[in-house]
């Protein structure tokens, strides 16, 4: 993880806690996960939109994936049947 040990995260979260406290500790864990999960929404989020922006501006996209998921289904129809 970030290339730290064990002792170098316990001497961090000493040195949290001394600087934040114990009340104060819980909430700001809190926060930290409330942002990480909204950043990665966002994130999902982006690369929806540009995901439906490049489909929809394309023409004849959606098609050619929709031939690429029919392939894909034969060939594994296929592989099961020569086993």
């Amino acid at each position: 993880m970030f290339g730290l040990g064990m002792p170098e995260l316990v001497v961090i979260l000493g040195i949290a806690f001394l600087v934040f406290g114990g009340k104060k500790l819980p909430e700001i864990g809190e926060g930290l996960g409330k942002g990480i999960k909204s950043f990665k929404n966002s994130i999902g989020e982006v690369e929806g939109a540009g995901k439906d922006f490049v489909e929809n501006s394309v023409p004849g996209l959606k098609e050619v994936n929709d031939m690429k998921e029919k392939v894909a289904k034969v060939k594994d129809v296929g592989s099961i049947l020569k086993s």
